[in-house]
């Protein structure tokens, strides 16, 4: 059994972290990941409604009890909508994750609700700046990963980051093997944060065209960018572009952006094609790992594989130490 701050301290089965990915991540894949062991994570997007976010942490814990769970908000979201953070709080979560933006003036009320903070860091003065907010959990965060990220590689900022702060962390981006976490653990991280390998998972709020696509993408199928924020009009932080499959809609824009901003035609287009479903146009979110997700199958047996792998891996790496 793999034995880590996540297991010992948040009596978890499996170091594995479910990531909070908005949509896609509500309460039956945080339930079937916390019930598999992990810690399942509901995501929560800048235009999300409180209602939503309350439905889902009922779906969680009708089909999960009481187990532990945790809730993703973004830094800068809050900023402008309090009331996610407020509902959040509500809900009563084990963990609460405040990533992309300074975690420093919420931390107080998170830490006084008796909730776990984590925050996901893109580079060592944000794993600072997490460490000194109080974060009781980093979760280091490299360009590999689906989704919004920053521009260090998930294996050269795990390294910055376990040299400079003493918070655990776990290691998010690039992840979805059995391989991938007994590297991370045997550099010293205590766990990993998941996401693009959940893609596929039977209870993932995703699509079946979505599925479709994600399980015939290579690893080279991917690229970092900003046209989807752009044309659907979300304020992200520029330093966090989304990595997502490449598609005919990346080929056109990216790398022009404001061209892009003024387009009103590639707006309705692009809306047309997400009500359609139609993802040549439409976005999914993806990480580099989504060339290894081969199969549609529950949570809980990917989460099972890829500990038990790992188990494995790291059993046979003894063998090198002489």
């Amino acid at each position: 059994m793999l034995s880590t701050f996540l297991t010992r301290t948040w009596g978890l089965e499996v170091p594995l972290v479910g990531a909070p990915m908005s949509p896609m991540a509500g309460g039956r894949l945080a339930a079937a990941v916390s019930c598999a062991g992990g810690l399942g994570m509901i995501g929560v997007s800048s235009a999300q409604s409180v209602q939503q976010l309350e439905r889902d942490v009922e779906e969680f814990r009708a089909l999960a009890g009481e187990r532990r769970f945790g809730i993703g908000l973004m830094t800068w979201a809050v900023q402008a909508r309090p009331d996610l953070l407020d509902a959040a709080l509500r809900a009563r979560p084990f963990l609460l994750a405040l990533s992309f933006g300074d975690p420093a003036p919420y931390a107080p009320r998170v830490r006084a609700a008796g909730v776990e903070l984590v925050v996901q860091a893109q580079d060592l003065a944000t794993a600072r700046a997490a460490e000194a907010a109080g974060a009781s959990l980093i979760a280091a965060q490299g360009t590999e990963a689906g989704g919004h990220t920053g521009a260090v590689g998930t294996l050269p900022l795990l390294q910055v980051v376990l040299e400079n702060v003493r918070t655990p962390v776990v290691a998010a981006g690039g992840i979805a093997t059995g391989r991938g976490l007994a590297a991370v653990l045997a550099a010293g991280a205590q766990g990993a944060w998941i996401g693009t390998p959940l893609l596929a998972s039977e209870e993932v709020r995703n699509s079946a065209e979505a599925k479709r696509r994600i399980l015939a993408a290579r690893e080279t199928d991917t690229v970092h960018t900003r046209v989807f924020d752009v044309v659907q009009g979300i304020p992200w932080p520029r330093a966090f572009p989304g990595r997502a499959l490449v598609n005919s809609f990346t080929a056109r824009w990216h790398g022009h952006e404001d061209e892009l901003e003024g387009d009103e035609d590639a707006r309705r287009g692009f809306h047309a094609a997400k009500a359609a479903e139609d993802f040549t146009t439409a976005v999914i979110y993806a990480g580099q790992a989504v060339g290894l997700v081969e199969r549609i199958e529950p949570a809980a047996a990917i989460l099972r594989r890829i500990a038990s792998d790992a188990e494995r891996h790291l059993r046979a790496a003894g063998a090198i130490a002489v």
